[in-house]
């Protein structure tokens, strides 16, 4: 198969695990997925706004303060220069003195040219920016890629967007990724249990810490509103009843670097009125658990494009994001709609 050509948007701690990951890969017994492997992954272009990126190639960027994902890959120069993309509402106000952004980004015009020859526009920017994570869902149209919007920023869940990506005939997927073993994921399977077993839920909490920047960047409690939508949305979507909720990310720790802490809560009413009650922690390095999500979903778009399929794709959106435009009941019949997907199977695909 080809290499799948991938241009950034955001070069933070979530880009260096991603950057690292086909050279991690290379040479190893992989598993494809659609035909292709991680180490198919190449990187063309990338934008961010930090003074200590800017500039630099890639391969030196994602190692510059403040990112402090480890090293766990050997990467090779790349020739990416990183470009400077406009802040717009990228970097929140408590951040400026810690990301020191450069004010004069490039142009939108500007952008699709660093962007075209690319497969696909992977969004890696911080939660809470809408209006920058429109500027690049704008450049991909224009520039004829694929678009994957990792953060809870509405794009492909909102079907004004999807309409615009199903006539620029492109895939996009998105919003809000889930990591591999995330709070999100295991919260969900959590809450289905206590569904399957006939257990009524009553409430339910998930508050989640960190120590990198993606966490100090989320003390501003006015760039979390879809945060917490999605990620309440994506638990709650297995009940048929309302309940007591309160979801999202609660503490900055800086000695925790770039280790995630979830502690996940459970309240129900089981037989004879009884009560159960679940408190569970969950420890994960953050970004690699992004990391596999984010490769996995560069793939798929990849094959979305190779097939010549556009607007939101469903199936993918509905197992690796946590606000799709179309919600699974669960993350296992999510799993067999990318497996019906794969193999074409239109008994099982979703209907829209």
């Amino acid at each position: 198969m080809s290499k799948i050509k991938v241009a950034l948007a955001g070069v933070g701690n979530t880009a260096s695990a991603v950057v690292q990951s086909p050279y991690y890969y290379r040479g190893k017994d992989e598993t494809s997925l659609g035909g292709y492997k991680v180490s198919d992954v190449e990187f063309v272009a990338a934008f961010d706004v930090n003074r200590n990126k800017v500039g630099k190639d890639l391969s030196e960027a994602i190692f510059a303060e403040p990112n402090i994902t480890p090293k766990f890959a050997d990467v090779d120069k790349t020739g990416v220069k990183v470009s400077c993309g406009p802040v717009l509402d990228g970097v929140a106000k408590h951040m400026e003195n810690i990301i020191k952004p450069l004010r004069k980004g490039c142009s939108l015009e500007e952008a699709v040219e660093i962007v075209k020859g690319a497969d696909v526009l992977l969004s890696l920017l911080p939660v809470g920016s809408e209006k920058a994570t429109r500027f690049y869902a704008e450049v991909a149209l224009k520039a004829g890629v694929a678009f994957i919007n990792t953060i809870p920023a509405f794009i492909a869940s909102d079907g004004s967007w999807g309409k615009k990506f199903k006539e620029a005939n492109l895939p996009i997927l998105g919003d809000d990724v889930k990591g591999q073993i995330g709070a999100t994921v295991l919260h969900r399977t959590l809450v289905r249990l206590f569904k399957l077993r006939n257990v009524e839920v009553i409430e339910t909490y998930q508050l989640n810490v960190g120590g990198n920047t993606d966490f100090q960047n989320m003390m501003d409690e006015n760039r979390l509103v879809s945060k917490r939508e999605s990620k309440t949305k994506a638990v709650t979507s297995v009940l048929p009843y309302d309940i007591g909720v309160r979801i999202g990310p609660s503490d900055y720790v800086p000695f925790l670097g770039n280790t995630k802490v979830a502690f996940i809560y459970v309240k129900g009413q089981s037989y004879a009125g009884f009560p159960v009650t679940l408190d569970v922690k969950l420890s994960v390095d953050d970004k690699s658990m992004f990391a596999y999500s984010a490769m996995d979903a560069t793939r798929l778009a990849k094959v979305a494009l190779d097939r010549g399929e556009s607007g939101p794709i469903n199936e993918v959106c509905a197992f690796y994001f946590k606000h799709p435009p179309v919600q699974a009941a669960s993350d296992e019949e999510a799993a067999e709609w990318i497996k019906a997907w794969l193999a074409k199977k239109p008994d099982i695909l979703i209907k829209m």
